[in-house]
């Protein structure tokens, strides 16, 4: 009863059971969308309860069959029902599987050269480092990135004001064109979201997907053949019944374009993550702190320093400002000639 309540309910949503069939033996998208396959995926029949439909439609052969049976009945005469519709979804979902690997790959790229053409990420790392060579007393060449992070936390003894203060007014002093670094590396807030170790277990997935799609496609291709060989009438199942042009009939080429794709993909992320590895060796890391190095543990460390450093700057703006308006105000006293003359046209009013 309750799995007859599931299909009747996903029934709703779905064509009429014997448009089902057709739509699904040519692939028809305008028929059913990739959420009707999914309740379709859902609603494939167990030989168990394709038994006891056919024993009961036996036992009365004109009582007519409920909407979940007749259901079940229609779906379990497609043969190879699943590979059909794992074949339609691959096809459907195949764009957006790439996408959610490569947009990855395509934020890191972007995040390295924003970095590497940021002349204000190398004015800041020059001056931490020149300031902490000057308190340790050393002339370190490097110091780990994640050390940015503390710039925040540590503060001086007179002012208490933290040393990111400090290495902002230092920058704006030397470095005057300086930016505020946060808005130059927008990719690198991206890249920070994301996971990487994701993008590498997706990226194999859709290479098994592409794989066994493919053994789907010659166990389709199998059976239709040897239902072409029969002589007796076929019902709709056959490549013959198929419409030209439907999805049915471009899965070969359209399989041939995925591996195709899946190669250009593969070696785009082996490029990338590569030259990820070589921008850290660039940075100073060690080979085996590079192994150890996640990119988007890297980005979000970059990303969070930025964020901090132009909330530092503006409120050193801002103070600036402040002081300005201040010191223009105390030096508009009575004596000066704006208050002098605005003070004689009063008179004069009155």
């Amino acid at each position: 009863m309750k799995r007859s309540n599931i299909i009747t309910i996903a029934l709703s949503s779905l064509p009429p059971p014997r448009l089902l069939p057709p739509a699904i033996y040519s692939m028809d998208s305008s028929v059913l969308d990739r959420e009707d396959i999914q309740h379709l995926q859902a609603l494939i029949p167990t030989e168990e309860e394709l038994c006891l439909i056919k024993e009961a439609k036996a036992q009365n052969p004109n009582a007519p069959l409920a909407p979940a049976e007749l259901c079940l009945f229609t779906l379990g005469e497609i043969p190879h029902l699943n590979s059909r519709l794992q074949l339609w979804a691959f096809a459907l979902d195949y764009d957006s599987l790439e996408r959610e690997i490569a947009e990855p790959l395509f934020h890191l790229k972007l995040a390295m050269e924003q970095l590497s053409a940021s002349q204000t990420f190398r004015c800041i790392l020059a001056t931490v480092l020149e300031i902490g060579n000057f308190l340790n007393g050393c002339k370190a060449r490097g110091f780990e990135l994640s050390y940015l992070g503390k710039l925040s936390q540590v503060r001086d003894t007179h002012t208490r004001q933290p040393l990111l203060h400090h290495v902002c007014v230092l920058l704006m002093q030397l470095y005057p064109q300086s930016s505020d670094l946060y808005s130059d590396i927008t990719a690198v807030t991206k890249a920070g979201k994301c996971d990487y170790s994701l993008v590498q277990s997706n990226f194999a997935q859709l290479e098994a997907q592409c794989k066994a799609s493919w053994e789907q496609l010659k166990i389709l291709d199998k059976s239709e053949d040897k239902r072409k060989g029969k002589s007796e009438k076929r019902r709709w199942g056959g490549q013959d019944d198929v419409p030209e042009g439907s999805l049915r009939h471009r899965l070969p080429k359209l399989l041939k374009e995925c591996e195709e794709r899946l190669k250009v993909l593969r070696a785009v992320h082996r490029r990338v993550i590569n030259r990820f590895h070589s921008f850290l060796l660039f940075l100073g890391y060690s080979k085996a702190m590079v192994r150890d190095t996640k990119a988007e543990d890297f980005c979000r460390t970059v990303s969070n320093f930025s964020l901090e450093y132009r909330t530092t700057r503006q409120a050193i703006l801002l103070q600036r400002e402040r002081e300005q308006q201040r010191s223009k105000a105390e030096s508009s006293g009575p004596n000066t000639p704006a208050v002098q003359k605005e003070m004689s046209t009063n008179g004069n009013t009155g």
